[in-house]
């Protein structure tokens, strides 16, 4: 077996520390991780106190063999994409509120 490169090596990290304890309601598909380490199906239940509350959510991370330096691809999938002003309704989420924008 080929040795792992240093982003592979980040994203096993954080995948084990991720699923061994997720954050509430977040969990990660383990079978399409087990497929490719670089995409990962995020499955994500709207917050309490929301109006996401009692939605599930699922999201397409993407990551490229520069990460952690390179930031990942993050794509709303599936049926429920929210309504919100950064996330447009083909599931990619705006990041123009991270630039002078």
């Amino acid at each position: 077996m080929a040795s792992m490169s240093p982003s592979e090596l980040r994203l096993q990290k954080e995948l084990m520390s991720l699923m061994k304890k997720p954050p509430l309601g977040v969990t990660v598909d383990a079978e399409e991780v087990g497929k490719n380490l670089s995409q990962w199906i995020i499955h994500m239940d709207g917050a309490q106190g929301t109006l996401y509350k009692g939605v599930h959510f699922q999201l397409q991370f993407k990551f490229r063999n520069k990460y952690p330096f390179d930031s990942p691809e993050v794509t709303f999938i599936a049926a429920n994409i929210p309504v919100h002003p950064h996330v447009y309704s083909n599931g990619h989420i705006c990041l123009s509120i991270l630039t002078k924008d």
